[in-house]
């Protein structure tokens, strides 16, 4: 990554956003979860990528690591977010960090109420590979995907 002097951009200009979840598409993860595309190339990022998961009571998403670290805070709901073999009751507005490359998931602590979290990715460049199969892909080109599908 480039070197920035303090007082110099490290991004380009690019025209302010108001993102409202509601009224954005979403695409499935699988297994109860669907994901909210929000700060993202299309909109103009070129540093970080952010978005929400939703996940339905007892869903899950599988272990698996990124090229880049990872923040993730709760915005609704109790989680077992699992890091690097290790799992963590969260609840909400906690917060975690995971380091590039380590595995992690995270997975709804009610059978039956909801929970939400809010990711950032410290790349626009974010890849995510599933733990189990090691296969690799980037999360924007998900993001593509529900775009063009057009689907709710």
């Amino acid at each position: 990554m480039p070197h920035h002097d303090s007082d110099e951009p490290c991004f380009n200009s690019f025209e302010p956003a108001v993102l409202r979840p509601a009224e954005l598409a979403s695409f499935s993860r699988g297994g109860g979860a669907r994901t909210i595309p929000l700060v993202t190339r299309a909109v103009g990022a070129e540093v970080f990528l952010t978005g929400q998961t939703l996940f339905d009571g007892g869903a899950g998403i599988a272990p698996h690591t990124h090229n880049c670290p990872e923040s993730v805070t709760i915005l609704e709901g109790d989680a077992i977010v699992e890091i690097d073999g290790t799992e963590h009751h969260v609840t909400r507005f906690d917060t975690t960090y995971v380091p590039a490359g380590m595995p992690h998931r995270f997975r709804n602590a009610s059978a039956t109420e909801p929970m939400r979290i809010l990711w950032i990715y410290a790349s626009v460049d974010a890849t995510r590979t599933i733990v189990e199969t090691g296969v690799t892909a980037r999360v924007d080109a998900e993001h593509d995907k529900a775009a063009a599908a057009g689907r709710d």
